[in-house]
């Protein structure tokens, strides 16, 4: 069991990391397009659909996906760029994580309506999809960036929580989850800033210009690394919360020993979106 879970972490590292630093932009598309039409067919399963609206569903899913595809690969779609078009996306994101995703889990809430589970996977996915595409475009670092914090935090929480974890943080939503682990996780995200700090100050990354944007004001930085750590674990609860609605363990089998492609960006798609429209808004700052 354990083997299968390395070998199957040691070849999604590789095969991410080949097309996140070697394809060219078309084949990123088309790599993450894969990434994001697997979600939402993981979401419909969520959803409880029947079984034509489960088609209806992969068949707008797949359409959605495939108008997505184009405007990223022809700079626009309908007269729309796909600039706005991503910023559109961030920001619809941004609000559903700010305040919507948390008072959903407050207030444990469990929608009946399979159409309106269905529309806020779209709102999961494909913001997070846009800032896969336009966070690379900028420079595969800087997607890097973002996603390290996602991963440090788990990490980080992991070890907290299982050495010093005694407060549960959300016992009806994951049981395993800690207080301790949870905030063990934002200081890791905090030592993470420092080093990262470190090596943009001492490497030819820190030269490129997304760069030195990022570190032109370092505390509003830091202070917006943190808020990502804790938008992390919003996106992990309510992923999980998502799954034991549907009485799952995991959003599938795709992934041996890892459950499905949404358990393994659970976190990104709260914290990319966001990330997105932070650098949106420093560009035009």
């Amino acid at each position: 069991m354990l083997k299968t879970r390395v070998i199957t972490a040691l070849v999604i590292f590789s095969i991410t990391n080949v097309a996140l630093f070697l394809f060219p932009g078309w084949a990123w598309g088309v790599f993450t397009f894969c990434v994001a039409f697997l979600a939402c067919w993981e979401w419909g399963r969520f959803c409880r659909f029947s079984a034509f609206g489960s088609k209806a569903y992969l068949g707008l899913s797949l359409l959605f996906s495939a108008l997505t595809f184009y405007a990223y690969h022809h700079g626009q779609l309908f007269g729309i760029s796909f600039s706005q078009l991503a910023f559109s996306g961030f920001v619809i994101a941004t609000a559903f994580w700010v305040f919507a995703a948390p008072i959903w889990l407050l207030k444990l809430w469990r929608p009946k309506a399979s159409w309106f589970l269905g529309l806020v996977g779209w709102i999961v996915v494909f913001p997070t999809w846009l800032a896969l595409l336009f966070l690379r475009d900028i420079s595969p670092w800087l997607l890097l960036t973002f996603a390290a914090i996602v991963w440090v935090a788990d990490t980080a929480a992991y070890f907290v929580g299982k050495r010093f974890g005694r407060n549960k943080l959300a016992p009806e939503i994951s049981p395993g989850k800690t207080l301790e682990g949870a905030i063990g996780g934002i200081v890791g995200v905090g030592a993470y800033f420092f080093v990262w700090q470190s090596l943009m100050a001492s490497s030819f990354i820190g030269n490129h210009v997304w760069a030195q944007e990022l570190r032109s004001n370092l505390v509003v930085l830091f202070s917006f690394f943190v808020v990502l750590a804790l938008l992390s674990v919003v996106g992990d609860l309510f992923e999980s919360w998502m799954k034991r609605g549907a009485g799952m363990k995991d959003s599938s089998n795709l992934l041996p020993r890892h459950g499905g492609i949404l358990d393994r960006i659970d976190a990104l798609t709260s914290t990319l979106p966001v990330a997105g429209l932070y650098l949106l808004l420093l560009a035009r700052a």
